[in-house]
């Protein structure tokens, strides 16, 4: 069984292929450049198990996208700021910082010619699929109280990777099919999706454009609703049922921790739909949360095992 650090004694090590020579060769890895800031993943929603579990797969999957990454997770609602499992966002910050500043220090008493960092000791990304407003100012109060050089990006969508993402949370869930090239019917289908949402109306407006993406994906209508509107949800259903569906679903545009446990069934429940899975660890949002990293870097992470041609 492998360690953190890596794999277990005893176990064979994976040794480094010579590299293929010729047009189709595959790409030296791009890896993280030295000295480059951390990407701290902010994770909104009360902490847990299951939470740190999603988080600590989505960094994951953006350390295999790109090799020496220095990814951490700080927590907007910890209760307690110095927990070792569940630190706040403003602590994982001040602690980059502070790491940064004493390599610098122990690099010059040992007598090396180091210039003053440049630049942010890290790239902070919102776990957030779409734009929540108060979610975002508290992310950047947080921020600003670690005193430390911190970059915020965007949240990670509205994005086709998202579209995919809700596509098969639906189709695990019964509600779609997974292939619309395949020649088999889902009996319990809907033709009709309610994309669900929480942020206000921005936030409608932005999973609507992902909404357009799904539509297209499924060929059924899908509308978007603010999941914290009352009554939004049963309302959006009324006016699908009104326009002719008759078998709805409710897909979530949401990563899961930034609701309230319950809230998205009872929405559901009272809007007489099925409801599928958020997204959660789908491969996808690791995979943009480093885009969002990158992006603020200038750098571009090479897809792994990806040709050159």
């Amino acid at each position: 069984m492998s360690t953190p650090t890596g794999p277990a004694p005893g176990l064979p090590v994976r040794m480094p292929r010579p590299r293929q020579s010729g047009r189709h060769r595959r790409p030296e890895p791009v890896v993280a450049p030295e000295g480059a800031p951390a990407l701290v993943l902010a994770v909104p929603g009360v902490p847990g198990p299951a939470v740190r579990s999603l988080a600590e797969e989505v960094t994951s999957i953006a350390r295999s996208e790109l090799p020496g990454l220095d990814a951490r997770i700080g927590y907007l609602d910890s209760e307690d700021a110095e927990s070792v499992e569940y630190p706040t966002l403003d602590v994982v910050l001040a602690r980059t910082a502070a790491e940064r500043t004493a390599r610098v220090e122990q690099a010059r008493a040992a007598g090396r010619e180091v210039a003053d960092p440049q630049g942010p000791v890290a790239v902070v990304v919102p776990l957030l699929a779409g734009p929540d407003s108060a979610l975002i100012r508290r992310i950047r109060q947080a921020v600003m109280d670690s005193r430390a050089a911190a970059e915020l990006t965007d949240v990670l969508g509205p994005h086709p990777l998202l579209a995919e993402g809700l596509h098969v949370r639906l189709s695990e869930a019964g509600l779609a099919r997974a292939d619309r090239a395949r020649l088999f019917t889902v009996a319990t289908a809907a033709d009709g999706i309610i994309l669900t949402t929480v942020g206000g109306e921005e936030a409608v407006q932005a999973a609507g454009i992902t909404g357009m993406l799904l539509a297209a994906r499924l060929a059924v209508p899908v509308m978007a609703a603010a999941l914290d509107q009352e009554g939004a949800i049963a309302a959006m259903a009324a006016q699908l049922r009104g326009s002719g569906s008759v078998q709805l679903a409710v897909a979530p545009y949401l990563i899961g921790p930034e609701i309230a446990e319950g809230l998205l069934d009872a929405a559901a429940k009272e809007a007489e739909c099925a409801v599928a899975e958020a997204l959660g660890a789908y491969p996808a949002i690791g995979k943009l949360v480093l885009s969002q990293y990158a992006a603020a870097l200038g750098i571009t992470p090479q897809p792994q095992g990806s040709p050159v041609h």
